[in-house]
């Protein structure tokens, strides 16, 4: 795949990176961030994606390129824009969702929304670094921690990469970012909907966020289709070192059920 996901220029309000999808592939994939970050977390798929699947990262108001743009703090705004935007942006070709964390969580209620309405969804959905239940939801002690608190406990998870933390700039890029994600993710109402299409999850096996060992069956009782769980070594973003064997069996799922969507 010749596109890179992370475009170099980015116009004011663009929610989707590249821009535009080559007209040749087959297959769509919209990619889902963590809380405070953007379309860069997936700057190396494209190069791991088969051909056949164009993919297009999302970046929020108030981060990289729209950082002059207001953060949304709240979960439905945050849904209602992000909905209008996916559907703006489907055309006739099968699509795949796929999300970490934050990004899970808006990628499985896209989906739910979506099937209410009647609107065409998703063949398949990725769900990684999160499960419905029995992993740690924000509090609002969490998105008021002091500076110092808050980035002692990301740089724990290792959300963002090391230089930031001694970046002052960086941080003042990055911290409200999160706090406003952190505050949407809080707001987030479970009302136990089932997945309205095929369903894969990925962990990593030392998640400080899982609460729960078996978290991720949690989604057996959601997803008629759930096509099983994959365990990696690494904590809650092992997908960087993952990237690879995340992306070969996603695409793997996805190719096969876009080819039955016809």
């Amino acid at each position: 795949m010749n596109n890179s996901i992370v475009s170099k220029v980015s116009a004011p309000g663009q929610w989707f990176h590249p821009a535009e999808t080559s007209p040749e592939a087959r297959i769509r994939l919209f990619l889902f961030p963590h809380a405070g970050s953007g379309a860069i977390i997936y700057r190396d798929w494209a190069d791991l994606l088969p051909p056949d699947i164009a993919a297009q990262a999302v970046t929020l108001p108030g981060r990289q390129e729209r950082r002059e743009e207001t953060a949304y703090t709240a979960w439905e705004p945050l849904l209602d824009g992000l909905y209008e935007a996916v559907l703006a942006e489907c055309d006739d070709r099968p699509f795949g969702f796929f999300g970490h964390c934050l990004g899970a969580q808006l990628a499985y209620h896209l989906s739910v929304r979506m099937e209410r309405d009647g609107v065409r969804g998703p063949v398949l959905i990725g769900m990684s670094g999160w499960a419905p239940e029995g992993f740690f939801n924000p509090t609002k002690e969490h998105i008021g921690m002091p500076q110092e608190e808050l980035v002692g406990w990301i740089k724990k998870l290792g959300s963002f990469p090391a230089e930031i933390y001694d970046n002052p700039e960086m941080l003042q890029m990055v911290i409200p970012a999160l706090r406003a994600d952190l505050s949407v993710a809080a707001q987030r109402v479970d009302e136990g909907a089932l997945v309205p299409c095929p369903l894969v999850s990925y962990g990593g096996k030392s998640d400080p966020l899982m609460e729960e060992d078996d978290a991720f069956s949690s989604w057996v009782p959601r997803a008629p289709r759930y096509l099983g769980h994959s365990e990696y070594s690494g904590g809650h973003f092992f997908i960087d070192k993952h990237a690879l064997a995340v992306t070969s069996d996603y695409s793997r799922h996805l190719n096969r059920l876009a080819e039955k969507a016809g």
